[in-house]
């Protein structure tokens, strides 16, 4: 089958530079000539995916033929250099025909069937949810039980029109691909890297039907953190709402429920954000802890500590998220009216006791202190957020990622923790805080931070931390890893010490 020739004037890597020229993108509606040096590529549609596509390829120094039912109508909306014509002259002479029309049409092309014979059609459709369960073949596999005589290649769907217009920018630049040839899966690859991306190949036509699924899941690995955290929010609410809200009203009759929309939540925040950083390190603790105890790095951990493990950049992250909550609603609670009438309660009480000072040494240390740990904390979460973000942490190297996201990370949770410990101080030895005889939130929050603490301390001592870097270096308990030659070998069993 003829390959479709690699761009021989293509754009640099460099996607600062601008996409095409003013030139390119304001069309003038006429159906412009272009070289004929450049090779050849058409477009079936003429949409919003088709439009970008074809100012990416003419920008990409290809020569793109498109193909409308009506081009004097749409030859206006595509690049000048962007000859628009109708279908059938479209498909005569390039080599690599994209189908950027939805599936319910992929019929009314069957009359181009000879023209498109011994061709590369590239599948860029996407179906919608109900598409997907209503009809077992992906849309590619169908595409291809239409033309038997051409070759279908599935590329281009987890691309945005977006991206295609401003060049690809760190996770938008995969173009995953898939098909039943060799050769056609290369030419496509070809194309997608002159045009700035970065090919993917997924396998052969079958595995169309899950790439296909890709664009329709919304956030797949934001689910279970999602979930987590709201469930810590709803317990951690619920919690507080009968400590500081109902006990009050059933016990001394006092209406606090004017407190649920502010202060519960405000109480309820760094609770989450809390507990939250702690399960980012906590999994980290308990693969240490069972490395140890097997004596070896070569076993796979439990699926559901694997999946911990992969999900931690996300809960860091909504950890981050409460945080910042937590920050700015504090910020509002001078702002409310409640607040204010306190205010003027305090002072007449002030009045009438006859006191002309109310100053506490102790609870001005503790308030300096506890603010200062803090914005500290916050600090420290909102760069490891920055961290996070990949055109960041792609210009670290591992050693520099490393050091950010797990020592200042730990730094942050022992800041968080102090943060914690100062905000209580000596309330949890104190009776009268403990409504419905429940222990203060703060103290709850502390169990989990403590034991990381606690452990990553033990881990430090020189008899883990020696086992645990030799484990992580390779080293087994029984001191050997046996490797088995083939069957016939004079040495049936060698034996190689790590």
């Amino acid at each position: 089958m003829a390959q479709s020739p690699v761009a021989g004037t293509v754009m640099s890597g460099e996607m600062d530079k601008p996409l095409i020229s003013r030139r390119l993108v304001d069309s003038d509606g006429s159906l412009a000539e272009v070289p004929k040096e450049a090779p050849k590529v058409g477009i079936l549609g003429s949409g919003d995916f088709a439009r970008s596509l074809a100012t990416r390829l003419v920008g990409s120094g290809f020569s793109v033929v498109v193909g409308s039912r009506n081009p004097k109508r749409t030859a206006g909306l595509f690049p000048s250099l962007a000859q628009v014509t109708f279908q059938e002259e479209a498909v005569s002479s390039p080599e690599v025909i994209f189908v950027a029309v939805f599936r319910e049409h992929y019929s009314s092309l069957c009359s181009l069937a000879d023209q498109l014979a011994g061709k590369i059609l590239v599948d860029v459709s996407n179906p919608t949810e109900k598409e997907r369960l209503q009809h077992r073949q992906s849309n590619a596999e169908y595409l291809a039980s239409l033309f038997p005589a051409c070759t279908v290649v599935k590329a281009f769907n987890v691309i945005s029109a977006w991206a295609l217009q401003a060049g690809p920018r760190d996770g938008n630049r995969q173009v995953l691909i898939c098909g039943d040839q060799l050769e056609a899966k290369h030419t496509v690859s070809e194309m997608a890297r002159a045009m700035g991306f970065t090919p993917l190949d997924m396998g052969s036509l079958a595995s169309a039907r899950e790439v296909e699924a890709i664009p329709l899941r919304l956030l797949p690995s934001w689910k279970v953190p999602t979930l987590l955290a709201l469930g810590l929010f709803v317990c951690f609410y619920a919690y507080n709402f009968i400590r500081d809200v109902l006990q009050p009203y059933i016990r001394k009759d006092e209406n606090k429920f004017y407190k649920m929309p502010l202060s519960v939540v405000n109480t309820t925040l760094p609770c989450v954000a809390y507990v939250l950083l702690s399960l980012v390190y906590l999994p980290g603790v308990l693969a240490a802890a069972l490395q140890l105890r097997r004596g070896t790095k070569y076993q796979r951990f439990p699926d559901w500590l694997d999946h911990w493990l992969q999900h931690r950049k996300q809960i860091g992250l909504l950890s981050f998220f409460f945080a910042m909550l937590h920050a700015l609603y504090s910020f509002c609670l001078p702002l409310r009216r409640s607040h204010r009438y306190d205010l003027v309660n305090l002072a007449v009480k002030q009045v009438l006791a006859n006191k002309s000072r109310l100053w506490v040494e102790e609870e001005v240390w503790r308030m300096e202190i506890y603010l200062s740990l803090g914005v500290l904390a916050l600090g420290m979460l909102s760069l490891l957020a920055v961290t996070s973000i990949p055109s960041i942490a792609n210009s670290l190297n591992w050693k520099e990622f490393s050091f950010v996201q797990s020592t200042l990370g730990f730094v942050a949770l022992m800041l968080s923790t102090m943060h914690t410990l100062t905000y209580g101080w000596t309330r949890a030895f104190e009776e009268n805080h403990y409504k419905f005889y429940l222990p203060p939130t703060f103290t709850l929050t502390l169990l989990l931070p403590c034991v990381i603490i606690l452990a990553k301390g033990l881990f430090l001592l020189p008899c883990l931390s020696h086992r645990l870097t030799k484990i992580r270096r390779g080293w087994e308990r029984d001191g050997a890893v046996k490797f088995m030659l083939p069957a016939g070998h004079t040495q049936g069993e060698k034996t190689s010490h790590v």
